[in-house]
């Protein structure tokens, strides 16, 4: 999945573009500023707007001397489209929600990466650190089973392919404390979906 252009990477074109800008915005806008955000000429604009309009998408308001357009958030295809402005989100608390079902659930499950930044396309990989817990050995293949059954599910959730790093519980504080560069970008950018959060993980484990 494109998150960062959700909505035109599923509604290409002039029409994707103007309703991006519309799914994120709750002013009024006229239709030379709506086609400057929406990065298309006003001759495109103008001629989809007749048809947003009547499908009741988007409304129109004459305030002269020129016409102004919403999204119309009452709408049921305009819901979707806002849904679809804000997968990210969704789908960040889907693979978060995921962890759940597992018999064997992690200590936590920390996003990081371009999904986390926001800034992940089509072409992304969704990154994450799955925590171990400590009474679970590392070859355990029941754990092994669970992880990947949730990695699979990530990857159906957001169509990104996923890659896990995984640690124990004793042995994330160390690398998360470290001065790696990988582990200082997760400590930065990192987003807790399931479990303990960052700050939570590094303080020390008791016994």
């Amino acid at each position: 999945m494109d998150f960062v252009h959700p909505v035109r990477a599923v509604i290409p074109g002039v029409q994707g573009r103007v309703l991006a800008v519309l799914a994120e915005t709750t002013a009024d806008l006229n239709l030379r500023t709506l086609a400057r955000l929406a990065g298309v000429s006003v001759a495109q604009a103008s001629r989809v707007m007749p048809d947003l309009v009547e499908l009741g998408l988007v409304e129109r308001y004459e305030v002269p001397p020129s016409s102004q357009f919403r999204l119309n958030h009452e709408n049921v295809a305009a819901q979707a489209i806002l849904d679809l402005a804000c997968s990210r989100d969704t789908a960040m608390h889907r693979i978060g929600f995921a962890a759940n079902s597992l018999s064997v659930p992690p200590v936590s499950i920390i996003v990081f990466g371009s999904l986390a930044r926001g800034e992940a396309d089509s072409q992304s990989d969704l990154d994450a650190v799955v925590v171990r817990p400590d009474e679970t050995a590392e070859d355990d293949d029941a754990w092994a089973a669970e992880v990947e059954r949730w990695r699979s599910e990530a990857r159906a959730i957001t169509g990104n392919r996923v890659e896990v790093i995984e640690v124990s519980h004793h042995e994330v504080r160390a690398r998360l404390d470290g001065n790696a560069t990988l582990w200082r970008d997760i400590v930065r950018d990192g987003v807790t979906v399931y479990g303990l959060t960052i700050d939570e993980l590094v303080e020390p484990v008791h016994a």
